[in-house]
């Protein structure tokens, strides 16, 4: 088998196991806060890209601008409610935000997932996090197939 061969079939076989061990990607993306400055990503940035160095489980993390902002709308809790319900002329409250960055955390599995939560190191991070973010961040967490 030549090298390029042998390669490809390493890397297939790495990537059949990545995903058989149950790999799970935790995105989120958030509003960036208008009063952040330069040194405030520049920490956030730094602090983001060391969590793997002290979280076990949290491989890889990808972060950065989204190629195009994501426009959330949401209406106040008694319409959505309502809306839900069935009602067609429901009267509410409309909230846009626009959300521009984007991060995304490899895990082992889940469990490692639930070590991250309560960390002192996330816990630690959070404080720099919201000093780029405005409160609310959308979450998605991705099963590796």
């Amino acid at each position: 088998m030549d090298a390029a061969k042998y390669l490809l079939a390493m890397s297939l076989a790495a990537s059949a196991a990545w995903a058989a061990d149950g790999k799970l990607m935790h995105c989120f993306y958030f509003t960036p806060m208008e009063t952040a400055t330069q040194a405030d990503w520049n920490e956030f940035r730094k602090a983001t890209l060391d969590l793997p160095a002290k979280i076990p489980g949290l491989r890889r993390i990808w972060m950065g601008k989204l190629r195009a902002p994501f426009r959330q709308v949401t209406a106040d809790r008694e319409a959505a409610k309502r809306l839900g319900a069935g009602e067609k002329d429901v009267a509410a409250t409309v909230n846009v935000r626009v959300r521009e960055y984007g991060v995304c955390m490899e895990f082992d599995d889940e469990a490692a997932l639930k070590v991250y939560g309560p960390h002192p190191a996330h816990k630690e991070w959070e404080t720099i996090y919201f000093k780029v973010r405005q409160p609310g961040t959308m979450t998605f967490d991705i099963l590796v197939e």
